[in-house]
């Protein structure tokens, strides 16, 4: 079956609200008038991932003297990035044991170093609060709950299982619409685009990379273990590429196709109902108002106070089964799904509590709609490492919409490989140890055996069709 490539990021693009206070020094930023015509290392994508593959790149003395080129198609952080939710969210009990320790470890990282730098981004530690719409869903969150406390009962004790009514409330949860809730730990949410441009700033500042925005890469070409990226300013060569490319990884990378596959999602900045109070919590929404199973609804909630424009915005996402245009394959954020749209603004009132003048609303205000592409996994795991057959070319990506308790670690993670292999080092031996350290799962490494694994599952479109929903361990 032959899967379409993703295009190119589109020029124009739906408005964030996340780009709604933009980094000045950032936009349009070409550290060298001219695009370099060759570096050590040329990175391609500047959300989550590309950043943090820049910033492990040049606080690893392994990497000291060499050129480090980030390029990116439109403005800095102005992918999925700066289009996502806002969360930091670990999911504990959803895949398996390691992948929710790698993703507590993720979180805590971010976390660090947002307090070590004073990054202003808006992070609030909370905790994780998923809604379940049905009986026959809540009881598999408990079958699955239970078997993490057999097999790691330290992840198992930080998620906690609520079904009374009292409690729900608490949690500001309408148990009419809700059979119950998990509450975990170890989550925060952020303004993602103020966190990664912050990073980006201070690396170009201190002269440690070469960043050119508004950059696409159209092609990549190899000859001679050097590989080619073609840009409309002209071509860049380098014996290394990593791709932090995400949904549109099968733009450059055409054998990914069917492994990682654009999707678009839906997001809002809600004006929450007059007088209402901060929410606790942030929220996953799983099966509520007859949404598929498999599209969770998410949302955090801004600060009220001591923040730029403290309007308490309700960051509400997703809505897909209510949405009337495709999004499964489409790698195009230049419009809005009305449909998914028009949930997203009414869910809210319906789904919690979310206290002050509700009596007759039908629903939020909207300080902005837009959409985002995620780059969907075939194995429901992002893919890191190597591609294979292509000495010099390194990938991490393929979130399944779950990228920010992800990208840091595994741009951590890619880096660590890319400069053992320079060093001649054994990077299968160095995978199998990162692997036993934590660093990374087992499930996130690219091999052709996890390739030709992956494509005996259903596709990503049939997955979404039939709701899906693949566990690989």
């Amino acid at each position: 079956m032959r899967h379409e490539r993703s295009t190119l990021p589109t020029p124009t693009s739906t408005n964030s609200f996340w780009h709604s206070e933009p980094n000045e020094f950032l936009l349009g930023h070409r550290t060298t008038a001219e695009l370099p015509a060759e570096a050590d290392i040329v990175i391609v994508g500047s959300g989550i991932t590309g950043s943090a593959v820049a910033r492990f790149l040049t606080e690893d003395g392994r990497a000291k003297g060499k050129s480090i080129v980030l390029l990116e198609a439109r403005e800095a952080c102005w992918g999925a990035t700066g289009r996502n939710g806002g969360h930091c969210q670990p999911l504990l009990f959803d895949r398996s044991a390691s992948v929710a320790a790698f993703e507590l470890k993720n979180v805590e990282t971010v976390k660090s170093y947002i307090e070590t730098h004073n990054v202003a981004c808006d992070w609030r530690s909370v905790s994780g609060c998923r809604l379940f719409g049905t009986e026959g869903l809540m009881e598999e969150a408990e079958r699955e709950i239970a078997q993490l406390h057999k097999i790691a009962p330290e992840i198992a004790r930080q998620v906690t299982v609520v079904k009374d009514k009292d409690t729900l409330r608490e949690q500001r949860v309408d148990s009419s619409n809700c059979v119950g809730v998990t509450i975990t730990s170890g989550a925060g949410s952020l303004w993602p685009y103020k966190l990664v441009t912050f990073v980006l700033e201070k690396l170009v500042k201190e002269g440690k990379i070469n960043l050119q925005t508004l950059t696409p890469v159209t092609q990549i070409t190899s000859e001679d273990s050097k590989h080619t990226l073609h840009t409309a300013r002209g071509s860049i060569s380098t014996k290394t590429v990593i791709l932090a490319t995400n949904g549109y990884t099968s733009a450059l990378l055409p054998q990914f196709a069917d492994l990682i596959v654009p999707v678009r999602g839906e997001m809002s900045a809600l004006f929450p109902p007059k007088n209402s109070t901060l929410l606790p919590n942030s929220y996953g929404m799983v099966g509520v108002l007859s949404q598929p199973a498999n599209n969770d609804d998410y949302l955090i909630q801004r600060p009220f106070k001591n923040v730029p424009n403290p309007a308490g915005h309700l960051m509400f996402g997703g809505g897909r089964g209510a949405g009337v245009l495709p999004s499964v394959g489409v790698s195009d954020d230049s419009s809005i799904d009305e449909g998914s749209a028009a949930y997203l603004r009414s869910a809210l009132l319906k789904v919690l509590k979310l206290g002050g003048e509700t009596e007759g609303l039908k629903e939020l205000e909207a300080a902005a709609q837009w959409t985002g592409i995620m780059g969907y996994s075939r194995d429901n795991h992002p893919w890191v490492g190597k591609v294979p057959d292509h000495e010099g070319l390194w990938l991490a990506g393929g979130y399944t919409g779950h990228g920010m308790p992800n990208g840091t670690l595994c741009g951590k993670a890619v880096v660590d490989l890319v400069l053992a292999d320079q060093a001649g080092e054994d990077v299968l031996a160095l995978q199998g140890k990162m692997v036993n350290d934590g660093n990374i799962p087992q499930s996130y490494i690219i091999s052709k055996e996890r390739i030709e694994k992956a494509r005996s599952w259903p596709t990503v479109e049939v997955q979404e069709r039939e709701g899906l929903h693949i566990k690989v361990v």
